[in-house]
């Protein structure tokens, strides 16, 4: 129960910070400034990643311990899912976002800013339908405890 519990909240803590990602601070970087840009991005990633990278390293071996020690409460479906979406949001993240941010770093850069906009949403759409999954899963194995 305390593996689906972590990953909810790591889930849903990673939903949220992800959705603040799109909807506010990525569109702004387009705003900052080309004086101020390499700067802004190179505090971006030394202050992002302390944030990001514990909750995604949690929430991949979580996904990971769930597929081989997966309670019987819970449908071998859903945690193959569960890892599926972190698999995805990984490649999607070192595959093309850290690329886009590289890019960036040595200047604002129209396409890749607007590549790294256009392809978050599969990271936010990932995230979302894995804090659903997750949360669903402890409801489901408390639901089921109860009966």
């Amino acid at each position: 129960m305390l593996a689906l519990l972590l990953q909810a909240a790591t889930s849903c803590f990673l939903m949220g910070l992800i959705w603040i990602v799109q909807a506010v601070h990525y569109p702004l970087m387009s705003r900052v400034g080309a004086e101020r840009f390499v700067e802004y991005e190179r505090l971006h990633a030394a202050w992002i990643t302390p944030v990001v990278g514990p909750a995604m390293l949690l929430e991949a071996a979580i996904a990971g311990w769930l597929i081989v020690q997966r309670p019987p409460t819970i449908p071998a479906w859903s945690a193959w899912l569960g890892a599926a979406l972190v698999a995805l949001i990984w490649v999607v993240t070192f595959g093309i976002s850290v690329p886009c941010h590289a890019t960036l770093s040595a200047g604002f850069d129209a396409s890749a800013h607007d590549r790294l906009v256009n392809t978050n949403w599969i990271r936010t759409i990932g995230w979302t339908a894995r804090a659903a999954l997750s949360v669903w899963m402890l409801w489901h194995a408390l639901e089921l405890k109860k009966a």
